[in-house]
């Protein structure tokens, strides 16, 4: 098991590629804890890594507060002695209304929460889960940015803006603490079939369906799944990304290859 004996921390582990990480770290020897906003989703996922025989537990917390970031830090500490990986997967996207429009659209408060959500919540995690990493010898942390902060789009310029600042911090991050062997890389996924997605299902599913359209939106004819974006965090906490480091692996079956 390529994580036996690691504890990772994942944020926005209710639903979605975090939920899919729970379940496959666990799965792959690490103890897990899993936190988001929702009480009831955690629970969810919870009940399904306990089923399949995982360890894990689960905070309510928002990790844009530095006071829930630091609890959750805490509360892994105290279940399970220490913190070898970070998954940074808070965000929020089209299942915000209001926030993914062009800047001029876009309310300020509306603004202000995509950036916080996204990018703040990473600055946050790593805060307080880097000084635990570095008592454990060395760790990896993965953020999770998006294709959209790779290339232009006519819309959802507060999510690109928050994405862009994730891959520009997690490069900054490497640089910073590769040196006490903390590994720090990101996931930039692109459409993924998540709840996040899903207002924008109807419109994707209409790109997929028409031959003349399909391939320009995903060289592989489909969106990814939850579980594909597992697999690639997976790779870059484990010691397989041993020498991968400042890195942004892009999981887009294709998409952006031919933009």
């Amino acid at each position: 098991m390529r994580l036996n004996d690691k504890v990772a921390i994942i944020t926005g582990a209710g639903t979605g590629i975090g939920r899919a990480a729970m379940a496959l770290f666990a799965g792959e020897g690490a103890k897990v804890v899993g936190c988001g906003r929702t009480k009831e989703t955690g629970d969810e996922t919870l009940r399904l890594v306990k089923d399949a025989g995982g360890d894990a537990v689960f905070v309510a917390a928002d990790a844009r507060l530095a006071s829930d970031a630091k609890r959750v830090v805490e509360a892994a500490v105290a279940a399970f002695g220490k913190i070898d990986i970070l998954i940074n997967n808070a965000g929020v996207g089209w299942s915000y209304p209001g926030s993914m429009g062009p800047l001029v659209d876009t309310p300020e408060a509306d603004w202000d929460d995509v950036v916080s959500i996204t990018l703040k919540s990473v600055y946050l995690m790593s805060k307080y889960a880097i000084p635990e990493m570095r008592k454990a010898g060395g760790g990896a942390i993965v953020n999770v940015a998006s294709i959209m902060a790779l290339r232009g789009f006519a819309e959802a310029h507060a999510y690109i803006a928050a994405k862009a600042g994730v891959v520009a911090l997690t490069q900054a991050m490497a640089t910073t603490y590769g040196p006490e062997k903390i590994r720090v890389n990101c996931l930039a996924p692109g459409a993924t079939d998540t709840p996040m997605l899903a207002s924008r299902m109807p419109f994707v599913n209409a790109l997929l369906d028409n031959p003349a359209t399909r391939y320009n939106f995903a060289t592989l004819g489909r969106v990814g799944t939850p579980e594909e974006m597992a697999r690639a965090l997976l790779y870059l906490s484990s010691d397989d990304a041993s020498f991968t480091n400042g890195a942004t692996l892009v999981v887009d079956g294709g998409w952006t290859a031919h933009l």
